[in-house]
């Protein structure tokens, strides 16, 4: 185990044991116990999700938070539900993953270059942490970026991520181009950042089901990202 593998493994139990926001303990705790009908008999995870890949990343993928009956009930990022379907399905054909599904946290998923942390680490209801919750993680994501020394382009999945970097940016005293740079999918900052920055639109269940997203249009991405020097 490599130092940067063991600090990051030290972080990630620590992620998971954080109570600092009540209304996102209660809310993650109270769906692990009612759950979802369609998985009933399964043990909820309930707790704040950890980030997952590879610690030797270039690249990073940063979401908004888990998802209530996804990362909230099985423990990973992006595992268990449709965007993560889609997400992995996307990793796999541009060669991030050695697999395209993400069922479960012993399914023998593994990622190669890439990274994938949120903006908060905990469902929270109606998937929109507030201002001050998003505060509360941010010291996680600090730490997080201070351990992935080697990432080199940030993928930003929807505007809340982009957001999530920038602030980052400016967080740790680094300066934000002028004009501020603009989401959008495949909007791109190559330059004037600590990382080239990449936007995507997220692949939730409102964007791809209303053709917002599609399949295509997340290759793209990460065709460009695999491609970029």
């Amino acid at each position: 185990m490599t130092r940067a593998t063991s600090s990051l493994a030290v972080l990630q139990k620590r992620i998971t044991q954080c109570r600092a926001c009540p209304r996102l303990v209660a809310w993650r705790e109270e769906v692990a116990a009612t759950k979802k009908a369609a998985f009933s008999n399964e043990d909820y995870w309930g707790r704040p999700v950890p980030g997952f890949g590879d610690p030797d990343a270039r690249v990073l993928i940063w979401g908004l938070a888990p998802a209530a009956h996804g990362a909230n009930r099985t423990g990973r990022m992006f595992t268990g539900d449709q965007s993560g379907l889609w997400l992995y399905r996307a990793l796999h054909r541009a060669g991030f993953a050695n697999q395209p599904n993400s069922d479960h946290r012993g399914d023998g998923l593994q990622l190669k270059g890439c990274y994938i942390t949120a903006t908060a680490r905990c469902a929270p209801p109606g998937n929109k942490p507030l201002p001050e919750e998003i505060a509360n993680c941010s010291s996680f994501l600090d730490e997080e970026l201070a351990l992935l020394r080697n990432v080199r382009l940030v993928v930003a999945l929807g505007k809340i991520a982009w957001d999530s970097y920038l602030a980052w940016v400016q967080r740790t005293g680094q300066p934000v181009p002028r004009p501020r740079p603009r989401f959008g999918h495949l909007a791109r900052v190559e330059h004037g950042l600590p990382h080239v920055l990449v936007g995507s639109f997220h692949p939730s269940q409102q964007n791809t089901f209303t053709g917002k997203l599609t399949e295509p249009m997340l290759d793209a991405v990460f065709a460009w990202v695999r491609d970029a020097r």
